[in-house]
């Protein structure tokens, strides 16, 4: 791998600053908790898991290194574009594929020891989606919401069939409406989330969801397609573990929606409104996690 400039730039380039690499964490363990709980420390899990964040760090690298341009005009990713700036295109995509490779042979050694190659297949996927994403002459991101549609599956919720997988050889039947509204809620989420970059994305011509709809109305697409999402998720979650479980699950990931109070009063902001709702965001992923544990 190229020389490193500096765990700082790598932090950023990475989007590893707190506690966004709990999210990660979050993104790839819950499969093995939905299949089992005690099997989450097993060594197959352990290297699915390991094998997903790298697959995740680099579809976050590949994401900085696409946005360059227009991360360099958003005041508020001053501190991304800078670093993305200082350790250059060339070796962040470098990067990329020696993390992107290292994913897939993890995942093939699981494959092998598991005799189960459905894992390969699944980061497999995540790498192909977000490369779709980001770059071109496909690039989803500029597509309207086909971008946040494949990057929301992609990143918060395809990754943890990974470790499912793991331990389970097939998808039990409930766990087809999980899977479902988290690849839902995923989209709509992203979508959500992008919401305060519409300006800059309009201006540089990447025809994001906001730069093309407009921030309000894309705001309110993104909350119906949340909405959708977690109808699929409580449902699959009430299979599962009964109601009371599935409005606990349905509250914690809906609750990044209250962040649209930071758009009322003076001071209100897009911006504000973004920062807002990521520590729900980040409880939601957790309270996901720990469902399997706290109703078994």
């Amino acid at each position: 791998m190229p020389r490193l400039r500096g765990w700082r730039e790598v932090l950023a380039v990475h989007r590893l600053h707190f506690p966004l690499p709990v999210s990660y964490l979050a993104y790839t363990c819950w499969g093995a908790a939905f299949a089992g709980p005690r099997h989450l420390l097993d060594g197959p899990v352990l290297v699915t898991v390991a094998a997903t964040l790298l697959a995740l760090l680099a579809a976050l690298a590949m994401n900085t290194a696409a946005d360059m341009p227009t991360d360099e005009l958003d005041a508020d990713k001053a501190g991304l574009a800078g670093a993305a700036r200082k350790v250059g295109r060339g070796r962040i995509m470098a990067w990329v594929a020696a993390e992107a490779g290292a994913a897939l042979a993890l995942a093939a050694v699981v494959a092998v020891w598991l005799a189960r190659w459905a894992v390969v297949l699944v980061i497999a996927a995540v790498v192909v989606a977000h490369v779709l994403y980001n770059v071109e002459p496909v690039r989803l991101k500029r597509r309207g919401f086909a971008g946040p549609a494949v990057f929301g599956a992609g990143f918060l919720a395809v990754p943890g069939l990974a470790s499912y997988l793991a331990v389970r050889p097939e998808l039990e039947g409930s766990m087809v409406p999980v899977l479902a509204g988290l690849c839902v809620l995923g989209f709509g989420r992203t979508a959500w989330f992008s919401v305060p970059d519409h300006a800059v994305d309009a201006r540089t011509g990447v025809g994001t969801p906001g730069a093309r709809h407009g921030p309000r109305r894309t705001l309110v697409v993104s909350c119906l397609i949340t909405a959708a999402g977690l109808a699929l998720l409580g449902s699959g979650l009430w299979w599962r573990y009964g109601p009371g479980w599935a409005a606990f699950g349905v509250l914690g990931e809906g609750s990044f929606l209250a962040g649209m109070g930071a758009l009322r009063g003076p001071h209100g902001s897009w911006s504000r409104m973004r920062m807002a709702a990521a520590p729900a965001a980040l409880a939601g992923d957790l309270t996901l996690v720990a469902i399997p544990f706290l109703a078994r």
